[in-house]
Formats: C-alpha cells, sequence, structure tokens
C-alpha cells in the first residue's frame, strides 16, 4: 500500500471506539465537566433573571429585554477577551477573578433592580467578565497527559456539546422556581452564587491548577489571534448562520404561542429543541464515525436545515412541541464537531481563546436571528441560516480538511507546565 493509500483509508477509518465511561474515568475528567457545568448555569439562568428582576423592579418593563441584551452582548465580546488571559496566564489565576467580578455584579444588581443606570452597569458588568469555563474546559481536554488517546478527546467534546444543553433547560427552570417561591432578587443571587461555585471547583481540580497558561513569546500582542486562520474564519462565519437560526426560534416560539393560544410554547420549543440536542450529542459521541470532521459539519448543517421544516409545517400544538426536538438532533453534534476542528485548528497559545470566539460568534448570530425575525418572516429564518453554514463549509471543505484528518491539535508547551498533569 502507498503513502497516498495509507492516508485515504486513514480518512475514512474511524477512531477507536471510546465510550462515555471510559473519558469520565480519565482522572478528574468528571471533576472537570461537573464543575463547568454547575459554574456555567447562570448562561441558563442569567437572562431570564434579569428579565424577571427588570420587570419587577420598574414600573415600566420595557427596559428588561434591553437589560437582557446588554448582558448576551457583554459576555460575547469579554468571553474571548477573558479566556486569552486564560491562554496566557491560566485557569487557576483567571477564572476566579472574573467568576468574583461577574457574581458581585449580580448580587449588585439584586440589591437595587429599579435603578436603570445601576442596573445597565450591573449587567454590564457581570456579562463581560463572566469566566469562559466552557472554552477552559475544552482547552484542559486537549493538554497533554489528559486524555489517553485523541479519540478520547473527541468523545470529551462530544460529551460535552450534549451535556452543555442541559444549562438551557436546568437554568431557567431553577429561576422560575426560585422567582415562585421568593423573589427575582433572590434569583440573581441564587445565579452568583452558582457560578461562584461551580468555578471553585473547576479550578480545585489538579489539572486545572496544573495548567499555568502559555506566556506568548513576542512582547506586541496579537490581537487577531485566532481570527488571523482563514480556516476558522470560516467556522466562525457558519457557527454565526446556525446562531441566526437558534436566535430565530424565540421569537418564533412566541409567535407559535400566538397563533395557537398556547402560551407554554413560548418556553416550550427552546426547551424540546435543548432536549433533542441531549440526546442527539449524546448519540453522536457514543460511537465513532466515518470520514473527516469537516464532512460531518456539511451532513450535520443540512439535517440541521432539513430538520426545521417540521416544525414549520406544524398543524397543532402538540406537533408543534414534538417536531421542535427534531433539529436539536443535529444541532449538539454540529456543535460538538465544531469544537474539535476549533481545537485541530487554534493558534498556538490562543486554544482557550479560539473556543471562546466561536461561542461570541454564535451568540452574535443569535442576536442577529433574533432582530431579523422581527422584521422578516421568521420561519424561513430557521432553515435559511443553517443551509447557509452548510453552504460555507462546502464550500470550504478542502481547507478544513487537514493534511491528516485524525492529527491532534495543537497542545500547550510542556515547558510552561510547571507541575505534572495527572
Amino acid at each position: 500500500m502507498t503513502l497516498l493509500d495509507s492516508a485515504r483509508a486513514s480518512r475514512s477509518r474511524p477512531l477507536p471506539a471510546v465510550r462515555y465511561r471510559d473519558v469520565l474515568r480519565v482522572p478528574y475528567a468528571a471533576h472537570l465537566l461537573g464543575g463547568a457545568l454547575i459554574g456555567r448555569l447562570p448562561t441558563g439562568m442569567a437572562p431570564l433573571a434579569i428579565l424577571l428582576s427588570a420587570d419587577h423592579g420598574a414600573e415600566d418593563g420595557s427596559s428588561a429585554g434591553l437589560l437582557a441584551a446588554v448582558y448576551l452582548v457583554a459576555n460575547a465580546i469579554g468571553g474571548p477577551l477573558s479566556a486569552r488571559l486564560v491562554d496566557h496566564y491560566g485557569p487557576r489565576r483567571v477564572l476566579p477573578v472574573g467568576a468574583a467580578l461577574s457574581s458581585s455584579a449580580f448580587l449588585a444588581l439584586a440589591a437595587s433592580p429599579a435603578e436603570i443606570w445601576w442596573a445597565v452597569a450591573a449587567v454590564t458588568a457581570a456579562g463581560a467578565t463572566r469566566p469562559p469555563l466552557d472554552a477552559a474546559l475544552r482547552t484542559l481536554w486537549g493538554v497533554r497527559g489528559m486524555m489517553p488517546s485523541l479519540a478520547h478527546q473527541r468523545v470529551a467534546l462530544a460529551l460535552d456539546s450534549g451535556t452543555q444543553e442541559l444549562i438551557y433547560i436546568a437554568g431557567p427552570l431553577l429561576v422560575a422556581t426560585i422567582v415562585a417561591t421568593t423573589s427575582a432578587s433572590w434569583a440573581l443571587a441564587a445565579t452568583a452564587a452558582v457560578g461562584a461555585l461551580g468555578t471553585v471547583l473547576f479550578v480545585s481540580a489538579p489539572v486545572s491548577r496544573a495548567h499555568h497558561g502559555v506566556k506568548p513569546q513576542s512582547a506586541q500582542p496579537d490581537w487577531l489571534g485566532p481570527i488571523r486562520s482563514a480556516r476558522l474564519r470560516v467556522l466562525y462565519a457558519a457557527m454565526a448562520c446556525v446562531g441566526v437560526t437558534i436566535g430565530a426560534l424565540t421569537p418564533l416560539a412566541v409567535d407559535a404561542a400566538d397563533q395557537f393560544d398556547a402560551p407554554e410554547l413560548s418556553g416550550g420549543l427552546p426547551a424540546a429543541l435543548s432536549c433533542g440536542a441531549v440526546l442527539g450529542g449524546l448519540a453522536y459521541g457514543a460511537r465513532s464515525w466515518r470520514g473527516s470532521t469537516a464532512s460531518h459539519l456539511i451532513v450535520l448543517s443540512v439535517t440541521f436545515a432539513v430538520g426545521w421544516i417540521p416544525l414549520i409545517v406544524a398543524g397543532s400544538p402538540t406537533t408543534a412541541l414534538s417536531t421542535a426536538a427534531i433539529p436539536g438532533l443535529a444541532m449538539a453534534p454540529l456543535l460538538g464537531a465544531g469544537f474539535v476542528t476549533t481545537s485541530t485548528f487554534a493558534p498556538p497559545r490562543h486554544t482557550t481563546e479560539a473556543h471562546a470566539l466561536l461561542v461570541a460568534f454564535l451568540d452574535i448570530g443569535c442576536a442577529i436571528g433574533t432582530a431579523a425575525a422581527g422584521v422578516t418572516h421568521t420561519q424561513a429564518l430557521l432553515p435559511a441560516g443553517a443551509a447557509a453554514a452548510a453552504l460555507i463549509l462546502a464550500t470550504a471543505r478542502r481547507r478544513l480538511t487537514p493534511a491528516c484528518p485524525h492529527a491532534l491539535p495543537p497542545l500547550p508547551d510542556p515547558e510552561a507546565n510547571k507541575e505534572p498533569l495527572l
């Protein structure tokens, strides 16, 4: 067999089978994943807690949506900046500081939700300083000595993409329960406490403590960082289109609730999408798949686009709820494949920032989708955003397929880690 034949064979051969239990048995893997999930609960709690707090604290609730949007925009801007600090100084030095500042801002908002200037400042600070635990976790999955093999790392990323949807199911439910039993201010306080607790758990893992980051080689900072990579720019553009689709679902859910006179659809459709994403993400990572990750991205994007059609033509509330889970089955695997691609092409010393930028572009797409849904036909945005992502990825397929499809992503310089990871 020639070298070319070997390369072609490796491109189609799936990675060795690794189960979720194999990943969770890796020392400290469950510790990191659990801490990250708890610490990221504010992502699912904060928007609703802010909305309810603003409505409760002011006579006019028109500022509630603005405050929630400010939080998301601040998070999209501050996340990559915080992630760059994590790359340079390590999670132990950066994440606790961000958690302390973000939690303090939530407590400040809880103390005086009626003052609009105070609320804007607090929400901006809470979003901008939120610790990028998701990006830090994906970086640690790839640190030398953490995972036994590339197959373990890919399954860990798939497990992460599937379980993260639990945040968007449990977060709003937790806030709604707290508000029903106490008040919106206590929901904000709980958001602060949960974020701080999860961050402490995450950085207490020996793997997290041992990773000290990698100092930049040049005194001049590289402001563009991962944006310099043409491959990552393609991926980010595609993920922004996926975000447009996800963002458009919220106004569609509100429209469907009015159309069918079923108020439960406004929250039920996003929850059903998340439930489908949990199942799809876990199923995707439960086995190995043939083909390159670039091919997976294209197929999953097309599946995501087609999956919206049953929801668009749904004729009853029951049908709408059941069909909303269908695109979710492809959504988490699509994001998981995006995480793998980001890990593969992230520039050295910018891995955490590269993952944070992926999340930021998703958030930007969500904001565009939500805004565009108010001025155009909402239903058309659902398959259109995913189809645009598929077109971008198909056009750049060769660029997104590395010479060795199963190559390990760049690893931090071992010299930077003063302590053994395991």
